[in-house]
């Protein structure tokens, strides 16, 4: 909003400085200040509001060293996330953008699914929460409407470079915008190791004949649920212990940002030899915003823990996360860059898995972790959680440089 007062300033009665606003620098360094005071300052408000409603986290006997001294901390604090995230968007973003756009509504819709399934876990004292094929069909609902609008929304394009003679020309002039092509819509995402690192969905429907490029949504729209309900229940799991989940998704998500901001530039991703996106540039802003609602919700949810997101905080970063990755067309650099989500996931599926199997084989279900998800494997051996916690966010970091120099592996 902001945005379209200080434009409307600069135009009417160039007033000075209002043009600083229609750089995304400026605006996305505003948001994270912005988000960093709202979730740090109002968090606080937040948190004693949920204590004095009693709306605190019930814990399972599980045998985990320090478990029985968190029951009763104030819990749904994903509320705190969302808001710090949602007010700087909405004050210095472009509300027209349709980046933004998907972004804000997959921010409430997620919110929407964790709030209900904290609901019912708080109030109706119900600890299964909301029922799992319920979850899953909302992450199914906004994974629909995600591909769809993605995949058919006109201002959702790539530009093509264009062949020149002379490479140099085109990374040192200031119109390098004349060295490419028209926008288009394409189904083309980035794949590292492969040529270009560039893939394009399309190519899978080829033998269809020669319009098969038409039928790209029955690929590309399930491979955009598939991600979203995989990434958002990741993060499910990854919040287990204080900090882990804020502190590992401020990683993956500040990592976003820089491919963002550089998907969105014309010169920086025409140097870098990347993908252009045009307007992608702006899901900067929303990323900083999260970025700072997420350090913010750490001062408090840091060992020990004064709040926890509940699923409200943990499902919608999920979402946050997948939604970012597929519109800046990083989502197969997923399984690098939230590879703690991964690892968490893998660890559940082979624990159960394994667990049925061996029951069925020798009548007695046996395990590969001493529990899951894998970091209450690491408690049960005798780590400490903050031990844990720094050294899956070490991890995080170096997957973080990892997803970052597979761009230039081809």
């Amino acid at each position: 909003m902001l945005y379209y007062l200080f434009e409307f300033l600069e135009k009417q009665y160039q007033l000075p400085g209002a043009g600083l606003f229609q750089f995304i620098t400026f605006r996305a360094s505003a948001a994270v200040l912005l988000s960093l005071l709202i979730s740090t300052i109002y968090g606080k408000r937040i948190i004693n509001y949920l204590r004095s409603k009693q709306i605190g986290e019930s814990v399972r006997e599980l045998g985990l060293e320090g478990q029985s001294q968190k029951a009763g901390t104030p819990t749904m604090g994903g509320i705190i996330i969302i808001l710090s995230t949602l007010i700087p968007v909405l004050l210095f973003a472009k509300l027209e953008n349709i980046y933004i756009i998907v972004l804000i509504v997959t921010t409430v819709w997620m919110g929407v699914i964790g709030f209900v399934d904290d609901y019912i876990k708080i109030f109706k004292k119900d600890k299964e929460g909301l029922k799992g094929k319920f979850k899953v069909l909302g992450q199914i609902g906004i994974g629909l409407i995600v591909g769809a609008t993605l995949y058919f929304h006109p201002n959702v394009t790539v530009k093509e470079e264009l062949k020149t003679e002379n490479k140099v020309e085109v990374v040192t002039r200031s119109d390098a915008s004349l060295d490419y092509g028209d926008e288009e819509k394409s189904t083309k995402t980035t794949i590292p190791f492969v040529k270009d690192n560039e893939f394009d969905y399309a190519l899978l429907l080829s033998w269809m004949g020669d319009n098969y490029k038409s039928y790209a949504w029955l690929i590309f729209i399930p491979i955009v649920v598939f991600i979203i309900t995989a990434v958002s229940n990741g993060a499910n799991l990854t919040d287990g212990i204080d900090g882990l989940a804020a502190g590992t998704s401020a990683i993956i998500a500040l990592t976003l940002g820089i491919f963002a901001w550089v998907s969105g530039n014309i010169i920086f991703s025409d140097y870098l030899n990347i993908m252009y996106i045009p307007r992608a540039g702006e899901i900067t802003v929303f990323i900083a915003a999260f970025v700072g609602a997420l350090v913010g919700f750490l001062w408090y949810n840091t060992f020990p823990a004064q709040v926890f997101m509940g699923d409200t905080g943990s499902l919608t970063i999920g979402g946050i996360i997948a939604v970012i990755a597929i519109a800046i067309r990083k989502e197969w650099l997923i399984p690098i860059l939230c590879g703690i989500f991964l690892a968490e996931n893998l660890s559940v599926v082979l624990q159960v898995s394994f667990f049925k199997y061996t029951k069925k084989k020798y009548g007695e279900g046996r395990r590969i972790f001493l529990m899951s998800p894998l970091h209450h494997h690491y408690q049960k051996k005798g780590y400490h959680e903050s031990k844990i916690v720094t050294r899956f966010w070490i991890v995080g970091i170096l997957l973080a440089v990892i997803t970052v120099v597979t761009l230039k592996l081809r």
